[in-house]
């Protein structure tokens, strides 16, 4: 059989005619169709019977499947980062719930309930320890997401350094953490990061904010549309009109964050331009995943419509659809009435306390009072997977979708 990587070279690239996008696995005919067919058969089936789906990302950041896991508060995704890295993909570490033990008078959750007594940069520590051990044996690459928004760049500055200083005290954790992703601000100022050898990948929610980041030298852009869950943009953008915008804009890689969850929506971000895709309430309904059993029920539970954007701690925020969401949205409505009609507005002590009571709330398991994130997805979301479990089926089918998209579409 032909390995996929192979594909590249000599002999084996002279036959096929090449889609940048799609990598090894979109091949056209180019009047040798045995061949081609045999290629591709090959390169879908190469490993262990398992399908293979790289592209220029897995070769980047030195993955196996095209996947990244959202950085997701108020959890370290520690747990979740361990199963996601060895299981192929890219497990990050979350670190904006981890800044609630610097202000916690000032933060929606109740840091000592949540993480115990550990100051921040402790508790960052030991995460990178935990999953660096807890991958080693498979030699799997794992990152941490730092949000920069203005409200958080205190905690920024700290979480990056920390992440520099233990990957150059220990040679392991060098090797295996290799991203930090930013996201919610400014990337002018974090280019810094790739000077210590790390690849630095940046969130954006328009065209405009992917050509700053690949201005600053983002070596991946993650394209992150309005329908996603959490923090997501004043002005709605969805992944739909977002991801082939910013693809055609920047020469840098993009991965398109926002509504995947399947095969078949990674297919679809592979045809829109992407070289990937990054996940984040998919990845809360899994089995190993670090969240509460309430909200995973939540998301399985609501259809697509059931989702409700409102302000946040810092920025909009879209939240699972219960009456502390709708509370948050008639606080938000109250504060200023045009907020959906783009008028901005800073957040306050009442949306403050609005959310830290729905956090007591979450972790006391009471449902319709909880303070719970989730993308437009959670409608399509039906299954609590273990998480190598979802990665398989995700590159299965979507390594079958576009096998079969050639036959489908092109003529001779």
């Amino acid at each position: 059989m032909v390995p996929p990587w192979r594909l590249r070279q000599g002999r084996y690239r002279k036959r096929i005619f090449w889609k940048p996008s799609f990598d090894v696995l979109l091949l056209f005919d180019t009047g040798r169709e045995s061949c081609c067919a045999k290629l591709l058969k090959n390169s879908i089936t190469y490993f262990q019977g398992m399908s293979v789906l790289r592209t220029e990302l897995c070769d980047l950041l030195g993955i196996s499947h095209p996947i990244l896991q959202g950085g997701m508060g108020p959890y370290k995704t520690e747990a979740l980062a361990i199963a996601v890295s060895n299981a192929g993909a890219l497990g990050v570490i979350s670190t904006i719930g981890m800044a609630a033990t610097l202000l916690p008078e000032a933060a929606p959750v109740d840091a000592r309930r949540m993480f115990g007594d550990d100051p921040p940069l402790v508790l960052l520590q030991k995460s990178i320890e935990a999953v660096a051990k807890a991958t080693k044996a498979t030699r799997a690459v794992f990152g941490v997401n730092v949000p920069v928004a203005s409200e958080f760049l205190m905690a920024s500055q700290m979480f990056v350094k920390q992440v520099i200083e233990a990957r150059e005290s220990d040679s392991d954790v060098e090797r295996q953490l290799r991203v930090l992703i930013t996201s919610a601000g400014n990337p002018k100022p974090w280019a810094k990061i790739k000077e210590h050898g790390l690849l630095w990948l940046h969130v954006v929610p328009s065209v405009y904010h992917a050509k700053k980041a690949e201005s600053a030298g983002a070596d991946v852009i993650i394209a992150s549309g309005h329908e996603g869950g959490a923090h997501c943009a004043w002005d709605p953008v969805h992944s739909m009109v977002l991801v082939p915008a910013v693809a055609k804009a920047v020469t840098t890689p993009v991965v398109a964050a926002g509504g995947f969850c399947d095969g078949a929506t990674l297919a679809a971000a592979l045809c829109l331009g992407a070289v990937g895709v990054q996940m984040g309430t998919r990845f809360i309904a899994t089995q190993e995943s670090d969240f509460e059993p309430v909200w995973k029920e939540a998301i399985i539970k609501r259809e697509e419509r059931q989702t409700l954007v409102a302000r946040g701690l810092f920025g909009p925020m879209r939240f699972l659809r219960n009456r502390r969401a709708e509370t948050i949205v008639e606080q938000t409505l109250s504060d200023v009435p045009r907020f959906y009609l783009g008028d901005h507005v800073d957040s306050n002590q009442a949306i403050l306390q609005l959310e830290q009571q729905g956090f007591v709330d979450l972790m006391d398991g009471k449902e319709d009072t909880a303070l719970m994130f989730g993308g437009e997805v959670t409608g399509r979301i039906t299954s609590l997977p273990r998480v190598e479990e979802l990665i398989t089926n995700m590159i299965e089918e979507a390594s079958t979708l576009l096998k079969a998209l050639p036959s489908r579409v092109l003529t001779r």
